[in-house]
């Protein structure tokens, strides 16, 4: 096994799609890169995901502008990683908003995340020069936020910890649609690094309450109508929870995190291996499961120190 991350190799164009979810509201997606959502307002626009640079920023902001002239008033930001806030400051936007917990994250471990997931993604990291450093909110929320674009009422909340402990969903309630970040996934693996295995089901069954007629995902096509939202969470759900049992059984008989690896691979090989950056996630998905069954219940933090002893584990 390479000591290399299997999306450094992955330097080829993604082909964008801006997809119409509901009324005024839009996914844009790239073929498994992270997923950027946009809410027309009565005046002005809501964005959900910054990416990874300001360059990546101006072509979410260049198909916002085949649909409306309106300026761009918020963005907001579902988590903390690199990929998804580093952005931000292309838009121009007056208001940034995350959860209190996701701005702790981005003062506990914000920088350590840029430099690895710099490493780690760096087709999404060209024209970094740009980036004018570590994206902070100017507002925060405990448990849920309410945002009146005009009479378009946004509600942003809270539901659960899942792929981050400060994860946020964001609802527009005229069209029944959610915007999940990356709690939801589709024909994407989801990265876990950063999770919380034993709350990701109860917080897709939280968002499953809603009855969503469309979800825009955090990476993966838009899920437009009920059955595709519902394809999409129960697909999520396996994905975790196949990676989670069987590192718990080896983890309950004492074994190592080599032998966790291949019991990861034996259950989601034949399920999950053509989805998007499943290679790539899959070290960090079984390092952090067998954290959590060994009882650590906030992920450690991610360095160049330590994705060198995961290969180390992995290799001996």
């Amino acid at each position: 096994m390479a000591k290399a991350f299997a999306s450094q190799g992955d330097m080829a164009d993604k082909k964008i799609s801006f997809t119409k979810v509901g009324d005024g509201l839009y996914a844009f997606t790239a073929e498994g890169d992270p997923n950027t959502g946009v809410i027309i307002g009565d005046d002005s626009v809501m964005i959900v995901e910054a990416q990874a640079t300001p360059r990546l920023a101006r072509k979410v902001i260049d198909c916002v502008r085949t649909v409306t002239d309106k300026p761009i008033s918020h963005v907001v930001l579902t988590h903390y990683h690199a990929v998804r806030v580093l952005g931000a400051s292309a838009y121009g936007a007056k208001e940034i908003i995350m959860s209190d917990t996701a701005a702790a994250m981005v003062e506990e471990r914000g920088q350590e995340d840029w430099d690895s997931e710099f490493d780690r993604f760096p087709r999404l990291f060209q024209g970094h020069e740009e980036i004018p450093g570590l994206t902070r909110p100017t507002t925060t929320f405990s448990d849920k936020m309410t945002v009146y674009l005009g009479k378009r009422r946004v509600d942003i909340m809270k539901l659960g910890r899942a792929h981050t402990a400060g994860d946020a969903v964001i609802w527009v309630p005229d069209q029944e649609v959610m915007f999940t970040g990356d709690i939801v996934e589709y024909h994407s693996a989801c990265y876990c690094g950063d999770g919380h295995f034993g709350d990701w089901g109860a917080t897709l069954d939280a968002i499953a309450s809603y009855a969503p007629k469309s979800i825009a995902p955090g990476r993966g096509d838009a899920l437009i109508g009920e059955d595709m939202v519902a394809k999409a969470l129960a697909s999520t759900a396996d994905f975790v929870n196949s990676t989670y049992a069987p590192v718990a059984r080896i983890v309950a008989r004492g074994g190592t995190l080599k032998e966790a690896w291949a019991a990861v691979r034996e259950a989601c090989d034949p399920k999950f291996s053509d989805y998007a950056i499943y290679e790539h996630c899959l070290p960090f998905n079984v390092a952090r499961a067998f954290d959590e069954a060994k009882g650590i219940d906030t992920p450690r933090i991610w360095t160049a120190a330590r994705d060198k002893e995961m290969w180390t584990a992995l290799q001996s």
